[in-house]
C-alpha cells in the first residue's frame, strides 16, 4: 500500500494515513483525456498512462491526479459516464501497484463516488463544491480527502466572471465558503486543502497578485495547493507557448513555496521536485543561521 509517514504537524489526512507536508508536496497531472493520448487505442492507453504514472512516482510525485474531463478555458462538458470509461481503468491497474495516493480531479459526484469506490483516496474538486450539489456528501461517504478549488462559473464560462472588488478577500471568503460546505457535509477539516484556482475566472495580472500573496490564504487554516503549470499567466509574462513554460512553472512553485505553499499540482514532476528541494534546502538554511 501507499507509503505514509508517522503521524505529525503540517500533515493531510487521509483515510487510511496521511501525507507530510513540513515539505513541498509536489502532485503529477495525469490526464486520460482522449487528447492526451494519440493512438486512441484501450490498451495502448492504459499502459502508456501505467508508464507515465510509475515515471511520475519515480521522478518524485508524491500523489497523482487523475483526470477524465478538460477544465481548460472554454472546455465542453463531457458526461459522468464517458469520465468513469476513461478514469476506471486506470485507477483499478494503478491502485495495487503505484506507491503513492491517487486523486481523481472532477466536478461529478457519481464519479467521485466511484473513483473513491475503485481506491482513489482523494477528490479534487475544481468547483469547490458548487457545481454538483451532490459532491459534498459523496466525498464524505466515501471517506474521500479533498481538494476546494475556487472558481466561478464553469470552463466555458468562467473568463467572463474575472471581475473583484478585492481578489484576495474574495477569494478567500469563497473559499470559506467551500469549507463550510464539506464541513456541513461531515468531511473532516483535516482531509481538506485549499486551492486559490489559479487561471480559473482570474486574469493573468490576478494570478499573479494571488500567487504573490498567497500565504494571505493561511487564514483559513488549511493547507495550500497551488497549480500554476503551464497556465496562461506565464506565457502573458514570456510569450511563450505551453511546452515552454517549464521554467516559468518553477519560478511560480518556488516563490508560491517561500510563500506558504506546500502542494505543487504540476505537469513534469521531475523540474518541479529538484527546484523545491533546492529552495526548500536555502530556507532551511536561512533558518539555521536565524536560530545560530
Amino acid at each position: 500500500g501507499p507509503r505514509f509517514l508517522p503521524d505529525r504537524t503540517g500533515a493531510w489526512q487521509l483515510r487510511d494515513g496521511e501525507m507530510d507536508l513540513s515539505g513541498p508536496l509536489v502532485m503529477g497531472i495525469l490526464n486520460l483525456t482522449p487528447d492526451s493520448f494519440s493512438d486512441g487505442g484501450e490498451l495502448a492507453s492504459l499502459d502508456a498512462a501505467m508508464a507515465r504514472a510509475q515515471a511520475m512516482v519515480e521522478a518524485g510525485a508524491g500523489v497523482l491526479d487523475v483526470g477524465g474531463e478538460s477544465t481548460r478555458p472554454g472546455a465542453l462538458e463531457v458526461s459522468p459516464k464517458e469520465e468513469l470509461a476513461r478514469i476506471l481503468p486506470f485507477l483499478e491497474a494503478a491502485r495495487d501497484s503505484l506507491p503513492v495516493p491517487l486523486s481523481v480531479d472532477t466536478r461529478h459526484a457519481p464519479v467521485a463516488r466511484a473513483a473513491l469506490a475503485a481506491g482513489a483516496r482523494i477528490v479534487n474538486d475544481v468547483s469547490g463544491l458548487r457545481y454538483d450539489p451532490a459532491m459534498a456528501r459523496a466525498v464524505a461517504e466515501g471517506e474521500g480527502a479533498l481538494v476546494l478549488s475556487h472558481m466561478r462559473g464553469t470552463p466555458a464560462t468562467m473568463r467572463q466572471l474575472a471581475e473583484y472588488a478585492d481578489l484576495l478577500g474574495e477569494v478567500r471568503e469563497e473559499l470559506r465558503g467551500s469549507l463550510a460546505l464539506a464541513l456541513e457535509a461531515g468531511i473532516p477539516p483535516e482531509r481538506v486543502v485549499i486551492d486559490p484556482g489559479i487561471g480559473f475566472a482570474k486574469t493573468g495580472p490576478q494570478s499573479l497578485r494571488l500567487l504573490g500573496r498567497i500565504g494571505e490564504l493561511g487564514e483559513l487554516g488549511r493547507p495550500i495547493l497551488v497549480g500554476p503549470s503551464r497556465k496562461s499567466f506565464i506565457g502573458e509574462v514570456t510569450g511563450l507557448p505551453p511546452g515552454d513554460r517549464v521554467p516559468g512553472t518553477l519560478a511560480a512553485c518556488v516563490l508560491a513555496y517561500q510563500g506558504g505553499a506546500r502542494i505543487f499540482r504540476v505537469h513534469e514532476v521531475a523540474p518541479v521536485a529538484a527546484a523545491l528541494a533546492v529552495a526548500r534546502a536555502i530556507l532551511q538554511a536561512g533558518e539555521a543561521e536565524q536560530e545560530a
